[in-house]
């Protein structure tokens, strides 16, 4: 997001991220494998930033599944491996919130964790969800936990038909910890692609699960459900990566990553 102003997304905001998740120009494909494919995008103005875009073609899974998935927080927490803690902190409007999320990095990396203004939106037969990183007074940076940054990130969800649908996750974040490039590279090759197949196996467990837990209760769908207190946007600033303290892990050997990698599920 552009400017110092905290803002939730417009129209604007929404097509021009769906614009940036279908166009490939000027982007470097990394990985082609099973219906997966990864791009990278290196930004000139900061070589140590760069941009990823991971897709991935679902033929057994409806647009509409995918969108659930990816907002029933209480779901993800029996799905995402990765998450140590997830709780939304307010909303802001019908189709946007503010969240709370950390997540286990590969040894012997600290762990992460992120506070996001989130926001969604229903364009025809697709979908979008969208954050970036916001700070507030209240829950501020943990000592024990690297506070990542989110620039921009989310999902475009497009509808090939009843039963199928394309996935798109593009993300520019920030990890913090002055992060060795070989971890970066990782990330791209390996972890996206991972995160990628893990939603896919939550989403065809999930009509099944959302049977026994709360089958009606869908509030990214039906705002007047959410349970979530208002908040004002004044309480919320922008989260910027230089202001945050930067814990230097560009020394870490790769073989530890490794061992660790290779112990996780495929």
């Amino acid at each position: 997001m552009s400017g110092e102003a905290v803002l939730v997304p417009d129209d604007r905001a929404f097509s021009n991220f769906k614009h940036e998740c279908v166009s490939d120009e000027g982007w470097n494909l990394t990985y082609n494998k099973s219906g997966i494919t990864v791009l990278i995008q290196i930004l000139e103005e900061e070589k140590s930033l760069h941009k990823i875009k991971c897709r991935m073609v679902c033929k057994d899974i409806s647009a509409e599944t995918m969108y659930d998935v990816l907002h029933d927080i209480d779901y993800r927490r029996k799905w995402d491996s990765n998450v140590i803690e997830t709780f939304d902190i307010g909303k802001l409007t019908v189709n946007a919130d503010v969240g709370y999320y950390s997540w286990k990095c590969p040894k012997p990396l600290k762990n992460r964790d992120v506070i996001t203004l989130r926001s969604w939106l229903p364009m025809g037969n697709d979908y979008i969800i969208m954050n970036y990183s916001v700070k507030h007074s209240k829950y501020p940076p943990k000592k024990d936990m690297v506070r990542a940054v989110s620039i921009q990130t989310g999902y475009l969800i497009q509808s090939n038909g009843p039963s199928s649908c394309t996935l798109t996750y593009l993300a520019q974040v920030d990890p913090r910890g002055s992060l060795p490039k070989w971890v970066v590279n990782k990330s791209s090759q390996l972890l996206a692609p991972k995160a990628m197949k893990r939603i896919a196996r939550a989403c065809v467990k999930y009509g099944e699960w959302k049977q026994k837990h709360s089958p009606g209760f869908k509030p990214w769908l039906y705002p007047e459900q959410s349970r979530l207190s208002s908040m004002a946007l004044s309480e919320l600033s922008l989260q910027h990566a230089d202001s945050l303290e930067n814990i230097d892990e560009s020394a870490l050997s790769e073989s530890k990553d490794e061992r660790a990698e290779h112990s996780d599920d495929d």
